[in-house]
């Protein structure tokens, strides 16, 4: 009884449109309290959540981001895979999925994804006749592919939280990352193909293809040692992450796609983000804190092993209760609210933790494409200078084909378990 009463005190102090950061660490500390707990707790769980050398992944990360972002480099990927493709039917939707799984391989960040590529291929496709709902709903569904191709901020959260290894989450996520970005293509091509009315994109000639793919080789190169490094234990996704940094400096500078008034920016921006994160994360820590001196994951447990007898039982009700919350919460308050609860009830179902985490991601992936808060529906209404209805009324195909992924990762787990543990 007092699981539901947490539950639903905290729902609703989110539907009074209190902060995530403050709803979970002000009812934390409320319910440590109230059952006379040392308050010291709360001045440790804060130091200790922060305290973190991985965690040092996700300013670095959105710093590097930012810097693409600002130096055009969405741009430059954009139409070098343009070049090649855009003469297909359908082929603008392809090099839009390919950006984004491009830029995704880099930034870690759906909404950065999202605002990167949208702002060069909305314009681009709307002169090309594509219906317009299509291509707002494409680039929010390609955008989500930053919180699945690695690096993902997500995965480094759940990594966290439930002390899994973030290299194997990492590499986890490569294969439904891809399957995700070709299934889209396709679906690009035959939407086209049978309900498109369109104007082909001329094809390029070979010294625009190879102009065009110069100058996006540099940051191929970044994505691919980014990946690379971390899969094949050059250096942890901490030190990817500071590399990248680094790297992301050194071909804007290069490149003069950026200034240092831009740079400023970038650096505030990525603050702004980096001091949202971890206000929610240190909310998180008093709040898990709470929960498990009152024994509320354990509980979850046994009401999961009681009622549960079967996997695919317990897996279909997580993905129930992840799209519904998915209605109303953005994706890392899903998180770390429903994680902490969930995690001990995977080894009892024999569960493995790291295909749970890919799981998790695609369903916070449909979070952030589904209204009202969508995060992803939110970005492309400002790029797209839309409303949020021709947002919305585009996704739903993707969050179709997101759904379906995940069934198919049920029945073939080595869609995302292959690649961590071939090797």
């Amino acid at each position: 009884m007092t699981s539901f009463v947490i539950l639903a005190v905290l729902l609703g102090l989110l539907l009074l449109g209190i902060p995530i950061a403050f709803t979970l660490g002000g009812l934390g500390l409320i319910l440590l309290l109230i059952e006379g707990f040392n308050p010291i707790m709360i001045p440790q769980g804060l130091y200790a959540s922060m305290d973190n050398f991985i965690l040092l992944a996700v300013p670095l990360f959105l710093l590097m981001s930012n810097i693409l972002l600002k130096g055009g480099v969405g741009r430059d990927l954009f139409a070098a895979v343009q070049s090649w493709v855009g003469h297909w039917p359908g082929g603008l939707g392809v090099a839009t999925i390919a950006s984004c799984a491009l830029f995704a391989a880099i930034s870690g960040s759906s909404v950065a994804t999202a605002a990167t590529i949208g702002t060069v291929a909305i314009p681009e496709m709307s002169s090309r006749g594509y219906d317009r709902r299509f291509i707002l709903g494409l680039l929010a569904a390609g955008g989500t592919l930053g919180i699945l191709i690695p690096p993902s901020i997500v995965m480094i959260v759940y990594g966290v939280i439930t002390e899994e290894s973030i290299v194997s989450l990492f590499l986890a996520g490569i294969g439904p990352g891809l399957f995700l970005a070709f299934v889209f293509s396709v679906f690009s091509i035959l939407y086209a193909r049978y309900r498109g009315q369109f104007e082909i994109a001329p094809k390029a000639t070979w010294p625009e293809r190879w102009h065009a793919s110069l100058r996006a080789i540099p940051t191929i190169v970044l994505a691919a040692v980014i990946v690379v490094g971390i899969y094949f234990g050059v250096f942890t996704p901490t030190e990817a992450a500071g590399i990248g940094f680094v790297l992301s400096l050194i071909i804007t500078l290069g490149m003069r796609s950026i200034t240092i008034s831009e740079i400023k920016e970038a650096c505030v921006e990525a603050m702004h983000t980096t001091v949202t994160i971890f206000l929610i994360v240190a909310g998180a820590k008093i709040f898990s804190k709470a929960i498990t001196l009152y024994r509320i994951p354990q509980d979850v447990s046994m009401m999961v092993i009681n009622n549960f007898t079967q996997p695919w039982s317990f897996m279909l009700v997580v993905c129930v209760i992840l799209l519904i919350m998915g209605f109303f919460l953005e994706a890392l308050s899903m998180l770390l609210i429903m994680v902490p609860v969930l995690y001990p009830s995977l080894g009892a179902m024999g569960i493995d933790p790291i295909w749970f985490g890919i799981v998790f991601v695609i369903m916070i992936e449909c979070a952030l494409i589904t209204p009202p808060v969508g995060l992803n529906l939110f970005v492309m209404q400002a790029v797209g200078n839309a409303t949020l209805g021709e947002v919305s009324s585009g996704v739903w195909p993707f969050i179709v084909i997101m759904l379906s992924t995940v069934v198919l990762l049920f029945f073939w787990p080595e869609l995302a378990l292959y690649i961590p543990f071939a090797f």
